[in-house]
């Protein structure tokens, strides 16, 4: 029986494929919390971005599925970012947003921005080596 009822356990070394790739990227956030009538600023700042969400390092106590405000600029950009996003991940001081309200706009300026950076996913480390066998078999 499981230490954690309601939890399949997985094989080891078996990990969920992502939905959308990650990006290294540093940079720093504004994060807004709302908890009833008050707002909480903290700082973060940003480890990997993805098209649909980002991984920051945080030294706060937050809790999944809270929403918050994300505030921030693309390195390199002079737009601030103002996104909307709900924490679906945490371990230890990281914390991993899904992007709620990314315009139009923004959702192209991330498709056209990210394949320049490396790849922060195990998933592309994968990729990489199967791309590797392939051409030395070549």
């Amino acid at each position: 029986m499981s230490a954690h009822p309601g939890k399949a356990l997985k094989p080891k070394g078996e990990r969920r494929q992502r939905r959308y790739p990650r990006f290294r990227i540093e940079f720093p956030v504004s994060i807004t919390v709302f908890s009833g009538m008050e707002r909480h600023r903290m700082d973060a700042h940003c480890l990997d971005l993805s098209i649909a969400g980002i991984g920051v390092l945080l030294a706060a106590e937050l809790t999944p599925g809270e929403v918050a405000t994300l505030d921030f600029c693309l390195p390199g950009k002079s737009a601030v970012w103002n996104v909307r996003a709900v924490l679906r991940h945490r371990r230890g001081y990281n914390y991993g947003f899904e992007f709620l309200s990314l315009s139009d706009g923004q959702t192209a300026a991330l498709a056209e921005f990210l394949p320049k950076l490396e790849r922060a996913d195990r998933d592309a480390d994968v990729s990489q080596r199967k791309s590797e066998e392939a051409s030395m078999r070549q």
